[in-house]
C-alpha cells in the first residue's frame, strides 16, 4: 500500500501550460483550421470623422472565391456593442468616428481573394470636422459625436473644505501632468474561428476576457437566443484588457451565418493597431498642500480623459481614477473632478491598471514635489501621511482592514537603503545615476454597484478526475497554476489527479469576467465554499463502499487513505470509488460576488492590494537616453499562490510600464495613428530591463483576516512610473509631467539649468 507523508504542497510549481507555450505546441485560438474554412477581411474606415454618401460591394461580389461581402444590411439584431453602452456600430451605416469604424467585411476562400475584394469595396465620404481633442470637444460649436454631446462621463468625490485646507498650508504644488495612450502589444492579435452549427446556431472560438458576456453581445447583435451561441474562450496569447471587448466577434459570425462556413479572421499587426482599444490618455491637473510638519492638509484634482470615439468602459475607467486619486493616504480636504470625452481619436478602454497608472504617475509625482518644497525625505514624508489598518477606503467607504501601505513602504525603504549603500559606479562622466521610490493601491473586482458574480464546479468524475471548473479564461496570467495549487493544497490530492476545465460556455459554470485583478481571489473563495461538502460526499461514497467510518478517512494524492497507527494508507483510488458506486459523479457548485463594501458608495473597492517600487537610472547628459539599472517591488497581496505566477507578473507588470514611462506612445495627429505598427512603435526589449528585479511578496494580514489571497496581475505596473521619474529628478534634477519621458525635453531641462558640460564635470 502506498503510504501518504503529510502532504507538503508546492507553491513553486512550473505552470501547466508552461512546456506547451515555451516549445511552440500549444495551439492558440487563432491557429485552429476547419474544413471548408473560409477567411475574413474587415474594411475599415480611412477617414476619422466623415458621413457615409454611398457603398458599393458589387465589384468585391464578382471576385473569384469569394464568398459573401457584408455590411449594415446585414446585421440581423442590434447593430451596436459595447459592455455597458451598445454605442459602437457593428457596421457603419452613415457615419464614422474613427479611423478603425467598420464598414463592410469580406469572406473568400483565400485571405489573397479576401483582401483583395475588399479593395475593391467603394465608399463615398464627405469628410467632416475632425475633433483631436478633449477641449475642442467640449466647445459649444463642436459638432455633436453622439446625440447627448460629446461628454460620455462625470465623476467626482470631496470631503471637507478644500479651500480652507490651502489656507493653512505653508507649501503648495500645482502641476499638470499628461499620460500617453498606449497599445496593449499582445503577442497574438485579434483572432479566431466561428463555426455555424447544423441548429442555426455557432461555436465561437475566439480569445475573449469574458465568453459570457460575449455570447450576451453577440446574442443582440445576431438574434440568436444565448443558448445556441457557445463562446470557447481559452487559451489565448495574451490580452491585458485589450481583448475585454468585442473585436472580430461580430463580423466573423455574421459571415459564418451568411455563407455556412466556418469563417477565421486574424488580424494583422497594423489592422489591429488602428482598430483595438489603448490605455486612456489623460490630462491631470493637481493642486497639493502641506503644513511645516509635513502633514498633506488639502488635495484638488482634475482628470480629462480622452475615451475616443466609443463608450466601452471609459466610464468605469474613470470612476476608478477619481477613486485613486488619493491613493495610500489619508488628506482631510479632497476635491476631485473628472470627465470622459468623446473625440474621433482612437477608442480608449480597459488596460491592465484600468485607470490607476494614470492618476498614480500625478500624484506620486505631487508627493515627491511636496517633500522637496518642505525639506522633508520622501519617505519620512509619506510614513506621516499614510493610511492605517482601520482607516476609511479612499472614498470614505469601509474597506477590508489592512496595513498594506505601511507595510510596503517599510519594505521598500528597506530595499532603498541596501541598494544605495552599495552604489555602482558609473565610469562614463556624462552619466548620472539617481534612485526614486513611490507607492500605491489598486482596488480589486468591479467595485460596488457593478454586477460582479463569480462560482466554480467541483466534481468527481465517472472515470476518477477530480474536475474543477471556471468561466475564466487564459489570457497568459497563469490561472491554470492558481487553480492548480489551491485545488491540489486545499483538498490534499495531485496535480495528476485533477483536470482543469476553463474558457467555454457550454460546459463551465458563469464566473464573471477574467478582469480586475479577481481571478485569484475567486478561485480561492470558490474553492472554500465547495471542498467541505465536495470531500464529505466523496468520503460518503468510500465509507459506503469499505464501511470504514469516514472520519477515519482522507483524500490524498491518487485517492482516499485510511488513517491507522499514525499513518496514512491508501485504502482506494478516486477512480475504484466511482466504478464500485455505479459511477454516478460527485457535483458540488457555488455562486457568490466578489467582496464589495458595505457602504453605497458608486464604484468603491473593499478589497485592495498595495505596491512600493524602487527604481534606479542612468541618465545620459548627451543623448538623453534613460536606462533602469534596478527596479524592484514590495507587494501587499495576502497569501502568494503561486511564486513564479506571482513574481512573475509583477516582474513582467514591471516591464510593461517601462515602456509606458521611457518609450510606448500610440501618437495620433489629427485623429490618424502616425505609427500604426511595432516597426515604429517602440516596446522595451530585454536590453531595457533591468538585470536584477527583485520582488517582495508581503504576505502580513491583519488578525482574523478571511478573504485569501488577491489577484496581483495589475499591481506590478502601476507605481513604476513615478518612481522611475524620481530617480531622474534625483539624477539630474529635472521634475518630469508627461509621458513617455522625452530625451530631447529631459537634455534641454538640464541645459536650461546648468548646461551639459556643467553636469559632466561636476
Amino acid at each position: 500500500m502506498e503510504t501518504a507523508n503529510e502532504p507538503h504542497i508546492s507553491r513553486n510549481k512550473v505552470r501547466p501550460d508552461g512546456v506547451s507555450k515555451i516549445t511552440g505546441d500549444l495551439k492558440y485560438l487563432s491557429d485552429l483550421t476547419f474544413p471548408n474554412m473560409l477567411y475574413g477581411k474587415i474594411l475599415r474606415s480611412e477617414h476619422p470623422h466623415a458621413a457615409i454618401l454611398s457603398i458599393s460591394t458589387e465589384k468585391a461580389e464578382r471576385v473569384p472565391g469569394v464568398k459573401a461581402v457584408a455590411t449594415y444590411k446585414d446585421v440581423p439584431g442590434l447593430n451596436g456593442y459595447g459592455i455597458v453602452q451598445p454605442d459602437q456600430p457593428v457596421f457603419c451605416q452613415d457615419r464614422v468616428r474613427y479611423v478603425g469604424d467598420a464598414v463592410a467585411a469580406v469572406a473568400a476562400e483565400t485571405e489573397e481573394a479576401a483582401a483583395y475584394a475588399m479593395d475593391l469595396i467603394e465608399i463615398e465620404y464627405e469628410e467632416l470636422d475632425v475633433i483631436d481633442d478633449p477641449k475642442k470637444a467640449l466647445n459649444r460649436d463642436a459638432p455633436k459625436l453622439h446625440p447627448d454631446g460629446n461628454l460620455l462621463h462625470r465623476a467626482g468625490y470631496s470631503k471637507g473644505t478644500v479651500m480652507d485646507g490651502f489656507g493653512q498650508c505653508t507649501e503648495v504644488v500645482e502641476e499638470t501632468y499628461q499620460l500617453p495612450r498606449q497599445l496593449h502589444g499582445y503577442m497574438d492579435t485579434e483572432g479566431g474561428v466561428i463555426v455555424p452549427e447544423a441548429d442555426g446556431g455557432i461555436t465561437v472560438y475566439i480569445g475573449t476576457q469574458h465568453g459570457f458576456k460575449d455570447r450576451f453581445q453577440l446574442s443582440r447583435i445576431l438574434a440568436l437566443p444565448e443558448e445556441k451561441i457557445r463562446v470557447v474562450s481559452s487559451p489565448m496569447g495574451g490580452s491585458f484588457g485589450g481583448k475585454d471587448e468585442l473585436n472580430i466577434q461580430p463580423y466573423a459570425a455574421i459571415l459564418a451565418l451568411l455563407t455556412k462556413q466556418p469563417v477565421k479572421i486574424h488580424q494583422t499587426r497594423k489592422e489591429s493597431f488602428i482598430s483595438s482599444i489603448k490605455r486612456h490618455p489623460m490630462r491631470i491637473t493637481m493642486k497639493t498642500g502641506a503644513n511645516d510638519e509635513g502633514k498633506i492638509l488639502a488635495h484638488k484634482v482634475d482628470i480629462v480623459a480622452d475615451t475616443g470615439a466609443y463608450s466601452t468602459l471609459g466610464p468605469a475607467i474613470l470612476d476608478f481614477a477619481v477613486e485613486h486619486a488619493v491613493g495610500p493616504y489619508i488628506i482631510p480636504n479632497v476635491e476631485v473632478n473628472g470627465i470622459s470625452v468623446f473625440t474621433n481619436n482612437g477608442v480608449a478602454g480597459e488596460f491592465r491598471g484600468f485607470g490607476g497608472n494614470q492618476v498614480t504617475f500625478a500624484l506620486e509625482g505631487q508627493v515627491e514635489r511636496l517633500a522637496e518644497k518642505l525639506n522633508i525625505n520622501p519617505v519620512v514624508f509619506r510614513k506621516a501621511n499614510i493610511r492605517r489598518e482601520e482607516d476609511l477606503g479612499p472614498l470614505g467607504q469601509r474597506i477590508a482592514l489592512t496595513e498594506g501601505a505601511a507595510y510596503v513602504l517599510e519594505e521598500i525603504k528597506k530595499v532603498s537603503d541596501r541598494r544605495v549603500s552599495k552604489p555602482k559606479e558609473i565610469q562614463e562622466p556624462w552619466k548620472k545615476k539617481g534612485t526614486g521610490i513611490a507607492i500605491t493601491m489598486h482596488g480589486g473586482g468591479l467595485g460596488y454597484g457593478r454586477l460582479d458574480p463569480a462560482g466554480g464546479r467541483l466534481s468527481l468524475r465517472e472515470d476518477g478526475k477530480i474536475e474543477i471548473s471556471f468561466g475564466f479564461e487564459e489570457v497568459g496570467q497563469g490561472i491554470l497554476s492558481v487553480i492548480d495549487t489551491i485545488i491540489t493544497e486545499e483538498l490534499g490530492c495531485s496535480s495528476d489527479d485533477i483536470d482543469i476545465v476553463i474558457g467555454d460556455t457550454n460546459t463551465v459554470p458563469a464566473s464573471g469576467s477574467t478582469t480586475a485583478s479577481r481571478g485569484t481571489s475567486m478561485v480561492w473563495h470558490a474553492v472554500q465554499r465547495l471542498k467541505g461538502t465536495f470531500i464529505k460526499e466523496v468520503l460518503k461514497r468510500a465509507e459506503q463502499v469499505t464501511t470504514i467510518p469516514k472520519h477515519q478517512l482522507s483524500l490524498g494524492k491518487g485517492g482516499v487513505y485510511i488513517t491507522k497507527d499514525d499513518s496514512k494508507k491508501l485504502l482506494m483510488t478516486y477512480e475504484d470509488i466511482m466504478q464500485q458506486c455505479n459511477g454516478k459523479p460527485v457535483v458540488v457548485n457555488t455562486s457568490f460576488d466578489f467582496p464589495t463594501t458595505p457602504d453605497e458608495i458608486d464604484s468603491g473597492h473593499f478589497l485592495y492590494t498595495f505596491s512600493g517600487v524602487f527604481a534606479e537610472v542612468e541618465v545620459n547628459l548627451l543623448s538623453g537616453k534613460v536606462k533602469v539599472t534596478h527596479l524592484d517591488q514590495a507587494v501587499s497581496a495576502g497569501p502568494v499562490v503561486s511564486h513564479l505566477g506571482y513574481t512573475g507578473q509583477i516582474e513582467g507588470g514591471g516591464v510593461m510600464a517601462l515602456g509606458y514611462t521611457l518609450f510606448e506612445e500610440a501618437l495620433m495627429v489629427d485623429s490618424k495613428y502616425v505609427t500604426d505598427n511595432l516597426d515604429s512603435y517602440m516596446m522595451p526589449s530585454i536590453s531595457d530591463v533591468p538585470f536584477d528585479m527583485d520582488v517582495k511578496a508581503v504576505e502580513m494580514l491583519t488578525e482574523g483576516y478571511i478573504y485569501g489571497p488577491r489577484g496581483v496581475g495589475e499591481i506590478g505596473t502601476v507605481a513604476v512610473s513615478p518612481a522611475v521619474t524620481a530617480a531622474i529628478k534625483n539624477a539630474v534634477g529635472c521634475w518630469v509631467s508627461k509621458l513617455p519621458v522625452s530625451s530631447e525635453e529631459l537634455l534641454q531641462a538640464v541645459s536650461n539649468e546648468k548646461g551639459v558640460l556643467s553636469w559632466i564635470k561636476n
